[in-house]
């Protein structure tokens, strides 16, 4: 599968990419992490550009978290049992993301793309918990540009090494989160000490 995938990327470029990701967030059986990196390899290699490549890859994961929030709005519980089976997602999957959106709140939807499953279904838990639409947006759309960016960007940056640490992925998507987390925790802290300094 992961080989057809690979080969799709290289025969139809930009579509393939938009499409695999939007189906692959969704829920079906697409290696995203092993899609985007190999699209950053093709960058590293010329066969796509940049700016193109990643405004592609962001589009399709937005588009496919985007479904898979309205559906969950939409439909709820009614469209996992009918149809979860074809998508990977079971219904404990469903009270296992709504319980961890809970605990870690809106920013499940951020953080949610780099936990290997859980970018599948925290969409769906957010559309059943009703979020509001433009809350969604924000923490899901900012979540989209950092998972798209990293990974697109350890492809380019390892060049011709990608297929050798590919094995591992989940390994840097970890460290990357991890990294992402304290950057984001340092960046609330400044702008509150910063609003503290304004009023006084």
């Amino acid at each position: 599968m992961e080989q057809h995938i690979l080969a799709w990327i290289t025969e139809y470029g930009y579509l393939a990419i938009f499409g695999l990701l939007m189906f692959g967030i969704v829920g079906l059986p697409v290696p995203d992490e092993t899609l985007l990196t190999f699209t950053g390899y093709l960058v590293f290699k010329g066969h796509l550009s940049l700016a193109p490549a990643f405004f592609t890859a962001l589009a399709g994961s937005g588009c496919g978290i985007t479904l898979s929030y309205t559906l969950g709005r939409v439909f709820g519980l009614k469209l996992i049992h009918r149809y979860g089976r074809y998508l990977r997602i079971r219904e404990d999957h469903i009270n296992q993301a709504h319980a961890w959106f809970k605990r870690v709140g809106h920013w499940g939807l951020t953080f949610g793309y780099f936990i290997p499953g859980v970018r599948h279904v925290t969409a769906y838990a957010a559309g059943m918990s009703d979020l509001e639409a433009p809350q969604f947006a924000l923490f899901a759309y900012s979540g989209a540009v950092l998972w798209v960016s990293a990974f697109v960007g350890l492809g380019y940056f390892l060049g011709e090494r990608w297929e050798a640490v590919e094995r591992n992925i989940h390994h840097y998507a970890v460290l990357f989160t991890i990294g992402a987390a304290i950057l984001i925790a340092g960046w609330f802290i400044w702008r509150k000490s910063v609003w503290r300094k304004w009023r006084r």
